[in-house]
């Protein structure tokens, strides 16, 4: 009986409670429709002295952009009609000054604000706080610990390294060369690099070339970065929630799943080697010291190393920016070249001189094919693996031509349009190499050209990249003569790296067929 009564009065109240809830989410709309519109009006007179394209209220200039190969193109135009710089808007409340000029460059790159709280927030559940995203004292203390692993008797022996990796890949792409077929690049410069990281920093060889299937860890990369730009992209997944419990947030906790099984494996791998090694100089009378090794015995001035989850980032950082940045540099690079068969040709007249005979490259061959880095160095300026920086300022900051911003403000720097900038470069879409002449370099800003970022946060592992795209492009131009298909024009595609929607595809042939 009694039970019966609190049903009924339970029944009695329930219409009182959903009023109550209704009112409850009508409130906390009202609330926060109302923090978008003041953050959107104190955004708004931030950016009063930067016009802009005209931006929906609701989706910013994100419908703009069509994910369909030309929204790199759309940037470009922008930045012709706005000189300089331009507010881009990602929804209502989210705006960052798109900058694209090297002395807009100059002053953002030289100063040491941190990495944005916007974009690189979605990649910290990944990467973890790494070199990468991470920031102030800890940044400073990682970078200095880290700083050695790149000194150049550490990179000496990756040389030969790396070009048996590249060797493994070329003995693939024979198949490819006896048949006039056109394949696609991306995949197998990315299983290359993939390889030689692999090898290089963590002394583990993964056969990930010649196993069968897909690499389940590239194909996890791929997943990431592109659920990281759907995530920028639209404005409902900024909310931790609402991502989580969308189907996009299970795809991508399930393909981030993947990729750190890897990377604890390759720690746990070498820890297990480690257990009876104290000191780096007894490991060093073994073998070669690599990456990891260094992260490992890393002591700062306390005799503090990195904690399990720091290594763990900084290993997550250095597999996926070790080789996912070179290999779409190098494959742009190789279509570059198929694209330009003058340039491609003078390439392997200088690279065979340089090797007399050798099939693969030697640390002191880096520096004997200065043409053929000129070529690298003017694909990476048409298309720089990295298309895009974002930093966030905690001061105001002024500009050459006296605008200013406020502290909090985001700030992207556009790679891509940077090394497009007609005011700076002559015919900025045509593959001219011989810009990078030194008398034509030191005509220029040295923020005119930075694939690799530059000042305090600068691309650590730069001279790694640049040797292991000089060693494979070189063993590359020795054995196949490179030609376009015209039937494929690559949709590039700004995700966290630069790649193509449709591929990188080219016909090879020996060199030996030449005509």
């Amino acid at each position: 009986m009694e039970l019966t009564e609190a049903f009924l009065k339970y029944q009695a109240a329930w219409p009182h409670m959903h009023y109550f809830i209704a009112v409850l989410c009508l409130v906390a709309a009202v609330y926060k429709l109302t923090n978008i519109v003041l953050e959107r009006k104190a955004i708004l007179r931030s950016f009063e002295a930067f016009p802009g394209p005209p931006a929906h209220f609701l989706f910013g200039n994100v419908l703009e952009f069509k994910q369909d190969g030309t929204d790199l193109f759309r940037a470009l135009k922008w930045a012709e009609q706005y000189p300089y710089a331009f507010p881009l808007w990602f929804g209502p409340s989210v705006c960052l000054l798109n900058i694209h000029h090297p002395d807009y460059v100059k002053t953002v790159l030289s100063s040491t604000e941190p990495k944005d709280d916007f974009a690189y927030r979605f990649i910290e559940s990944w990467i973890g706080n790494g070199l990468l995203v991470s920031n102030g004292q800890k940044w400073f203390r990682h970078r200095r610990l880290l700083t050695p692993a790149f000194h150049y008797d550490v990179l000496k022996p990756y040389v030969n390294l790396m070009s048996e990796s590249a060797q493994t890949m070329l003995d693939k792409w024979e198949k490819y060369a006896n048949t006039n077929e056109t394949f696609e690049l991306f995949e197998h410069v990315s299983l290359m690099t993939l390889d030689s990281i692999l090898k290089c920093a963590f002394s583990s060889n993964s056969n990930c070339q010649t196993e069968g299937g897909t690499n389940a860890y590239i194909k996890a990369v791929y997943e990431l970065s592109n659920l990281i730009n759907l995530r920028l992209r639209t404005f409902p997944y900024h909310s931790d929630l609402i991502f989580r419990l969308s189907p996009h947030g299970f795809r991508y906790r399930r393909a981030r799943k993947v990729a750190h099984s890897h990377t604890n494996e390759v720690i746990k791998k070498r820890k297990e080697v480690l257990k009876a090694e104290t000191e780096l100089s007894r490991i060093q009378t073994k073998r070669y010291l690599d990456f990891l090794d260094i992260l490992l015995f890393a002591r700062d001035e306390k005799q503090q190393g990195l904690s399990d989850e720091d290594l763990r980032a900084e290993v997550d950082t250095f597999m996926f920016e070790g080789h996912d940045t070179t290999a779409s540099g190098l494959s742009f690079i190789l279509y570059c070249l198929a694209c330009h068969p003058e340039h491609q040709k003078l390439c392997r007249e200088e690279v065979c001189q340089a090797l007399q005979g050798k099939d693969t490259m030697e640390w002191e061959d880096l520096s004997k094919i200065p043409y053929t880095t000129m070529c690298i160095k003017e694909s990476l300026r048409l298309y720089p693996p990295v298309p895009g920086i974002s930093r966030q300022v905690t001061k105001p900051i002024t500009f050459f031509d006296g605008r200013t911003l406020p502290a909090g403000s985001h700030i992207g720097v556009s790679v891509f349009a940077t090394h497009r900038n007609a005011t700076v470069w002559e015919n900025p879409n045509v593959f001219d190499p011989l810009r990078f002449l030194p008398e034509n370099v030191s005509k220029r800003s040295p923020h005119a050209f930075v694939p690799f970022s530059a000042g305090p946060r600068n691309c650590i592992g730069q001279n790694f990249a640049m040797n292991e795209m000089k060693v494979v492009t070189a063993m590359t131009l020795k054995r196949y003569q490179l030609i376009k298909d015209p039937e494929y024009e690559p949709k590039i595609i700004p995700r966290l790296v630069l790649r193509s929607l449709n591929g990188i595809h080219i016909k090879i042939k020996p060199v030996e067929q030449e005509e």
